[in-house]
This record gives C-alpha cells, structure tokens and sequence, in this order.
C-alpha cells in the first residue's frame, strides 16, 4: 500500500527505505520487478535502502556508505531481472 501511495502523484524520484524488508522471498521479487516496472515503464528513478545484497543485485548502481560517507559508488554491470516483472508490471 505504501508503494501504491508513493507512486499516485506520478514522482520522478520514489524513495524506497528497505521495501522487502519482512517479506519471503517471493513477495521481495515482486516488489523489486514492480519497483523495476516503475523505472523503466515510467522513468521514476528509485533510491533503494537495502542490507540484503541479493535485493542490492537489482540495483543499477550501488552506492555503499561507511560512517555516514560515501565508501564506493559503482554501476552494477548485471542488474538481476526478477521473475515476477511480468506479473507485477500487470499489477500497474
């Protein structure tokens, strides 16, 4: 339901605070191809807090903080494509 309000103003910028945190395994990969969805059917840049690296893995870019500063920032050069995108980009 969160996702569902963030999105209803059409944002350019959706910002996403651990959005699978809780959720089984199955559930995280619908919400990251709906998060997927957004961006490219719908150009809304997602920032993503994650602390798991299998959901980091979708990521384009990861960016990793130590301390409060910047650690590293990199292009993830094989974003992870979930399984579900098709039946969560019909969920839009």
């Amino acid at each position: 339901m969160a996702i569902a309000r963030a999105i209803v103003t059409e944002p350019a910028v959706l910002l996403a605070d651990e959005p699978t945190g809780n959720l089984d395994t199955q559930r995280s990969q619908e919400i990251m191809a709906l998060l997927q969805g957004l961006n490219n059917d719908h150009g809304i840049t997602v920032l993503m807090v994650t602390h798991e690296p299998d959901m980091a893995a979708y990521a384009r870019r990861l960016v990793h903080f130590v301390d409060g500063n910047i650690d590293s920032d990199v292009p993830n050069p094989h974003p992870q494509t979930s399984s579900a995108a098709t039946s969560a980009q019909e969920a839009i």
